[in-house]
């Protein structure tokens, strides 16, 4: 095994398996309402969008008074709804930062305790800001709710992933994403205008993911430590076998409790790692790229495109009620990450990512090809939606769950809350660069065709340009006939080689290049172009020939 990798059981001594219980569930359960809020954050904000810039213009309009503009500048409302949907992401790439500082000061339930301070205070202030009439108040909510998930991404994989047994590891992992994908659904349905999202009620749909906060608050307490943490990094056995009894139900945990002593023995000669002591570490240089490299590959999919901007995408579809196909991709979200649940202990790890990344890529392409022919063929619609449904479908399966708990498994204890915090950033990065700039290249983002056309009967090196049509940009690419090559090249089929003829240049001097050998003046080489076979001429199209446009445009 390459060095830096943390070894995850073994097939010779290994205790018998320990069973699911009351505890274990109670204390996955509390965890993951963190994964909740994440993903209801991440959703709440796309079926709405129209009420809340109605809501921006009319406070715009209130702070100009009677005598400003008629309505706020197109420019300055898409600026500030990208803000609002990418300011999410600034909260949760600053606060990953924290993540290896906090729960190894706090512990990992203490900190998700402390995290929820942040969901509570983000969703008051996005809930009372259509009251106050500040935008600014949702903006900054936003920020908050979204620092909440970026500490909340990294404590609850760690959390899971240190009191899960390991022949559950990665289900229970899988757990983490299943959670995510059920909040983007819940915010999906309650944004519908017949539930919470009309012009009224949209402050309650910001403001109600208070509720999952103040339930872990009071689930949490109930849960025990993981006993990683308190062995490992405390250095406390007496609350660590407590830990041990809750979480497995056995009375005799002295195997496990042997397990943890090795693995620390083996940690003391590894150390907690700092943030900048792990990126300098060529030991953990291997795992640290695979993790970063595959939080990466999730987030520049442009899945949560998809998902901050998915009413907008099926609109643009040509589909009638987006709404509600917007609630049918939130509805494949979950099934397939239930799928993935079951396929991730089965198949591997590589082979799903891989799948999932490969499956993406053709229904992108299917979605590009449908969305182009939209216009000739109005079927093209559900193209469109099948293929978004199949994209969201194929991330789940493995780009989805994979990353988040696979830097858990690459990593021991010593330098897990570094390598998670790395992982965390990378992730957030990205997420803002999506959600940030995926407005303006949606509305700039216009269809450019190349034409090149060559006649039949022209020579193979001849390309002439086909005159720009209204709508479409065309790039002027200039013809060349028959370049002379600086070597002797093989003709194309069917040409015949033929002497150019070169005119003397009447500034060139004597011929004075002479061999090495002294064998006399060096004699020019001749230089051969190809011309077409007999029987065929070169046509070159005139421009003036061209007939008169404007030329009506196939794409908009």
């Amino acid at each position: 095994m390459p060095s830096g990798f943390q070894q995850i059981g073994s097939e010779d001594g290994e205790p018998p398996q320990q069973r699911v219980t009351g505890t274990l569930v109670l204390a996955v359960f509390s965890a993951v309402l963190g994964s909740l809020q994440f993903g209801y954050n991440i959703g709440v904000i796309n079926a709405p969008q129209k009420v809340i810039e109605q809501s921006y213009n009319e406070t715009w309009l209130g702070r100009q008074g009677p005598e400003g503009p008629s309505s706020i500048p197109p420019g300055t409302l898409t600026t500030l709804w990208a803000l609002s949907v990418a300011i999410f992401s600034v909260g949760g790439m600053i606060s990953s930062f924290l993540i290896g500082i906090i729960s190894q000061w706090l512990g990992r339930k203490r900190a998700m305790l402390v995290n929820n301070a942040l969901a509570v205070l983000g969703g008051s202030l996005m809930g009372l800001a259509d009251t106050a009439a500040s935008y600014e108040m949702l903006i900054l909510g936003r920020f908050l709710i979204g620092a909440y998930s970026g500490l909340t991404s990294g404590l609850v994989p760690m959390y899971v992933g240190e009191i899960a047994p390991t022949h559950l590891r990665g289900a229970l992992g899988t757990l983490n994403q299943l959670a995510i994908v059920i909040g983007i659904l819940i915010a999906q349905v309650l944004g519908l205008e017949s539930m919470l999202g009309t012009a009224t009620l949209w402050p309650l749909l910001l403001g109600i993911t208070v509720l999952p906060a103040l339930l872990q608050l009071v689930l949490l307490p109930f849960c025990p430590e993981s006993p990683r943490y308190l062995y490992i990094s405390r250095n406390l056995e007496g609350p660590a076998r407590k830990s041990l009894k809750r979480l497995t139900g056995w009375a005799d945990v002295s195997g496990v409790l042997a397990e943890l002593k090795e693995e620390k023995r083996k940690l003391e000669r590894e150390r907690p790692l700092s943030l900048l002591q792990l990126l300098g570490s060529r030991v953990h240089r291997q795992p640290l790229v695979i993790a970063v490299v595959l939080q990466l590959s999730q987030q520049l999919s442009g899945i949560n495109a998809v998902f901050y901007y998915s009413t907008s995408i099926f609109e643009k579809a040509g589909v009638g009620q987006p709404a509600y196909a917007t609630i049918g991709a939130g509805v494949v979200n979950t099934v397939f990450t239930l799928v993935s649940v079951f396929l991730v202990e089965r198949a591997g790890r590589r082979t799903l990512h891989l799948l999932g990344l490969a499956g993406m890529c053709g229904c992108a392409i299917l979605m590009t090809v449908a969305l182009l022919l939209l216009e000739r063929v109005p079927a093209m619609s559900y193209v469109s939606i099948v293929a978004i449904f199949g994209f969201v479908a194929f991330f789940e399966i493995g780009p989805g769950p994979i990353p988040w708990f696979i830097v858990a498994e690459l990593f021991s204890q010593g330098p897990r809350p570094a390598a998670m915090a790395v992982a965390g950033f990378s992730n957030w990065t990205c997420n803002f660069i999506i959600g940030m700039g995926f407005q303006y290249v949606a509305l700039n983002c216009k269809p450019t065709r190349f034409h090149l056309a060559v006649s039949r009967h022209s020579h193979p090196r001849s390309i002439k340009q086909k005159p720009p049509r209204s709508g479409a940009q065309a790039f002027k690419i200039l013809p060349t006939l028959s370049p002379q090559p600086r070597r002797a090249q093989a003709p194309p089929p069917g040409h015949r080689p033929i002497l150019a003829e070169q005119p003397p240049d009447p500034h060139a001097g004597p011929a004075s290049r002479t061999s090495r050998r002294g064998r006399g003046p060096r004699p020019e080489p001749r230089k051969y172009t190809w011309a077409p076979p007999r029987g065929c001429h070169v046509t070159i199209p005139n421009p003036a020939h061209w007939p008169a446009g404007p030329f009506p445009s196939p794409l908009r």
